[in-house]
């Protein structure tokens, strides 16, 4: 079997824009007609720019070559053009298509990926949700969210989440993420921080975990003193606490609080995690599969966070491919803890697959339909161009003034 010919979708997804402006797909075609569905996650070009990476990849190392070779083709494309470490943007789009990969291959073979990638390990994983905007807090996900300044409000939509079915929900009131952190919490940021945890515990009591979501905000110091506030309502994790660069630097904070560390939308390879986990610097890893080197990176990710007695928590900002892909690699890890959803993948997620993913009452069912377990709807996507120039998330530019 050969790859025959490839596509690429860039994807407009409406408002209120879960999961990002846009989504990246890759389509995959092989000799004998087989067709795989892969998603690129990488926010640091435009997506048109991105798109045009996947191409040059796909010309460069992928059509020509035997699907079921992924670590082959793997370790040509990572180490492309004299690269061999660890580079986010060439690591995201090698994701992407090692995703469609197995997919091909998934439906060759007619089993599910996560057969082939050791077996089923649950029945039904457990799920977790950001606290969004709900309707009646305005069409737009990326205008003024209310969600994240009112703790009230932020209850308010906890217990909802709780109501449907959810056992844990994050949120993230520490303030705005800018290209000059890490910084000092301001007392006003710890305070607001510190009402979140408590509010929303009170609300939902213990029938669901708290996870405090920050994008590398923080120094080290700063982050302990706003974990300090925060350990009396016991989250489950406080996530990135400082930025990506120093694993050293977040091992300070997960030695001097008592809420567990999670860490990882930002990390590439096995490598990268190898490094956390030998400062131990987070107990939970939360590996994006779309952008960490897809899924069997990501489970040597798992192997490795085994040895550590780490758990994973795959990441997800993204659309319903890599959500596919995220539900494959949890199926078959035996560490994992909790998979992140985009609400109950309702919407415009379910719109583009051909076949919903199934969520139950705070869980996800994995699909026992072979590869990925959906398609993409190629009628839905193309129906959604996306013609804009930003990326898909944008940090502050300016330093935060608290």
């Amino acid at each position: 079997m050969k790859i025959a010919d490839f596509e690429t979708f860039v994807v407009g997804n409406p408002p209120p824009h879960f999961g990002g402006r846009y989504f990246l797909f890759v389509k995959l075609v092989s000799d004998d007609g087989i067709v795989g569905y892969g998603e690129v996650y990488c926010a640091t070009f435009s997506a048109h720019v991105v798109e045009r990476m996947i191409a040059d990849v796909c010309e460069r190392h992928v059509v020509g070559g035997d699907p079921f070779r992924i670590e082959h083709l793997w370790r040509n494309v990572y180490g492309s053009g004299y690269t061999l470490r660890p580079d986010l943007s060439l690591v995201s789009v090698l994701s992407g298509i090692e995703i469609a990969c197995w997919d091909i291959v998934g439906k060759a073979v007619g089993q599910p990926v996560y057969q082939l990638l050791g077996g089923r390990v649950h029945e039904r994983l457990r799920s977790y949700t950001y606290l969004y905007p709900s309707e009646r807090d305005g069409p737009d996900a990326f205008e003024a969210n209310r969600v994240y300044s009112d703790p009230g409000l932020a209850a308010q939509r906890a217990v909802e989440e709780v109501e449907r079915g959810f056992s844990a929900v994050k949120f993230d009131p520490a303030g705005p993420y800018t290209v000059y952190d890490g910084r000092m919490p301001s007392l006003d940021a710890i305070e607001l921080s510190r009402r979140f945890v408590e509010t929303i515990r009170e609300a939902v009591g213990t029938s669901a975990d708290l996870l405090f979501g920050t994008h590398g905000q923080f120094t080290a110091a700063g982050a302990i003193r706003l974990a300090r506030a925060l350990e009396p309502s016991d989250p489950l994790w406080f996530e990135e606490p400082t930025p990506p660069e120093n694993p050293a630097e977040m091992a300070r904070v997960a030695r001097q609080t008592s809420i567990p560390i999670a860490t990882g939308e930002r990390l590439v390879t096995k490598h990268e995690f190898a490094r956390v986990l030998e400062a131990q610097a987070a107990s939970i890893l939360q590996p994006a599969v779309a952008r960490c080197g897809g899924l069997l990176e990501a489970r040597k990710i798992a192997s490795l966070a085994e040895i550590h007695h780490a758990q994973i928590a795959p990441h997800l900002y993204c659309g319903p491919i890599a959500a596919l892909a995220s539900i494959q690699f949890a199926t078959c890890t035996p560490n994992f803890l909790i998979l992140e959803c985009i609400r109950d993948f309702g919407g415009f997620h379910d719109q583009l697959l051909t076949h919903p993913i199934r969520w139950e009452e705070g869980f996800v069912i994995p699909s026992d339909e072979p590869g990925l377990g959906s398609e993409l709807d190629e009628t839905v996507a193309r129906a959604h161009p996306y013609s804009g120039e930003a990326l898909h998330l944008e940090m502050q530019g300016t330093p935060g003034e608290e």
